[in-house]
């Protein structure tokens, strides 16, 4: 198996790129939840640590998209990519962007008056939630965006080949580069700012992210079983439909107690609630195509995008739905319930989805038609069922915060001292056990068809 053509190459420099970052998140994560337990434990504080967290998790699941989109481009364009070196420049452009914002944050940790306003603009952090990243660096990425869609609708622009995948893709990715406009501006209004602002937060993984995800997956399966084009596009297009449909209108759940008018309860519980629809489409189109599958070429790729379907519809979709309709967020906003929510929401939306990836194009793009999938299989074991737990943990420290909080009206530092201690130290354990499945996807991507594959003896002749 080896690629059309040289330029989907690049698509390894994202995936390494992105890969470090995944390792970086989950080892900053770790720390997080054992300064729950020992505040004290690292020279940054948890504030810093969690920003690291959060932010690593949004751009190497970014990078790797924009690995992935380059490799499918190309591929169903049926031509190289319209200008490599541009996708080069754009790839380190990206790379010393997020590393100037990574050590500001680390610098910001360290001494914290390094942040102080520059003609009332902060330096190295804004401080707004989830979209950190100081004013200069969104100029910067906003750029790496723009010469990015620009080589990808060149490419196409290029054969003037239009595929129903290749549309969706590059409407998905289009829309997400619209949706980080309005976190581009301030509103005086604290309502009004931060109704702009989920549209970042929302649209991009519930709305954008979901389009891409759906255009990735019909790639996949068509790549992984062989199967018809023609059938996995009219899904793709019905699944992504309901996506847009639901999701836009779903946006509503986080308008609930932010000042806004009444009818958002009835808006944003009625489509949250429709939200988990296109989702388990997606699971059914997944195990339909691969129960009509007659020649798998792929089984770990094929294993993890399978399990992506799965896993985004019961992180995205059930754990999403268990808190979102306004009769119960009403006492659980704001706790760990929406943590836990947040967690399995994107390993099985997102995270799984990149790694599914990797493992479909990485033994194409090193020229790999065979390789040794034992370490994919265990990796996923280790994150899945450890992500499982961590789950758990964390739904199970939301409802006893609910409980106290809510209902017996103790206030957050008094809940967090009489809950916290084995709710942590058990999230703690098994983001040890998260790490070293992470570990092992680090190690498997970096060897990937670069070892011999085992031998195996032939099964003895009967007499």
């Amino acid at each position: 198996m080896t690629i059309k053509y040289e330029s989907q190459k690049i698509a390894q420099h994202f995936y390494t790129f992105a890969v470090l970052l995944f390792l970086v998140q989950v080892l900053v994560g770790i720390i997080a939840a054992i300064q729950f337990i020992k505040p004290d434990v690292f020279i940054l504080n948890f504030n810093i640590i969690r920003s690291l967290h959060i932010n690593a998790l949004v751009v190497w699941l970014l990078v790797g998209f924009m690995g992935v989109t380059y490799y499918v481009i190309s591929d169903e364009s049926d031509t190289e990519l319209w200008s490599l070196p541009l996708a080069k420049f754009q790839f380190w452009a990206t790379v010393v962007t997020i590393t100037l914002v990574v050590l500001g944050y680390i610098w910001m940790g360290i001494s914290p008056q390094a942040n102080s306003p520059i003609n009332g603009i902060n330096p190295l952090n804004e401080g707004r939630e989830y979209i950190e990243a100081p004013r200069w660096a969104d100029y910067l990425i906003v750029v790496s965006v723009l010469l990015f869609l620009l080589n990808c609708f060149m490419t196409v622009l290029k054969t003037k080949k239009w595929t129903g995948i290749q549309g969706v893709l590059l409407g998905g990715l289009v829309f997400l580069a619209l949706m980080y406009l309005p976190g581009l501006f301030y509103t005086k209004s604290m309502v009004k700012d931060q109704f702009w602002w989920w549209w970042v937060v929302h649209l991009w993984v519930e709305g954008s992210w979901e389009i891409i995800a759906g255009a990735l997956l019909a790639f996949m399966l068509m790549k992984t079983t062989g199967a018809k084009r023609e059938v996995l596009e009219k899904w793709m297009y019905i699944e992504v439909g309901l996506v847009l449909f639901t999701g836009i209108l779903g946006t509503g759940h986080h308008y609930y107690w932010i000042g806004t008018p009444k009818y958002w309860l009835w808006v944003g519980g009625i489509f949250s609630s429709l939200e988990p629809i296109p989702l388990l489409l997606m699971v059914w189109d997944a195990f339909r195509t691969t129960r009509e599958a007659r020649n798998v070429t792929n089984r770990p790729g094929l294993f993890y995008t399978v399990a992506h379907a799965i896993f985004n519809f019961v992180g995205a979709g059930l754990w999403g739905i268990i808190h979102t309709l306004p009769q119960v967020n009403k006492w659980t906003h704001g706790t760990q319930v929406t943590t836990a929510h947040g967690h399995l929401a994107f390993y099985g939306a997102y995270v799984l989805l990149v790694i599914s990836m990797i493992y479909v194009t990485l033994p194409s793009i090193r020229g790999v038609k065979e390789y040794n999938p034992s370490r994919a299989y265990l990796s996923f074991w280790w994150m899945t069922i450890s992500m499982v737990f961590i789950v758990l943990t964390i739904t199970g420290a939301g409802m006893v915060q609910t409980y106290m909080e809510r209902l017996m009206g103790l206030d957050y530092v008094a809940v967090k001292t009489t809950y916290n201690l084995w709710f942590w130290i058990l999230r703690a354990i098994f983001g040890v056990g998260f790490l070293i499945g992470v570990g092992i996807f680090v190690v498997d991507f970096f060897k990937l068809g670069k070892e011999p594959m085992p031998v195996v003896s032939p099964a003895p002749e009967k007499a």
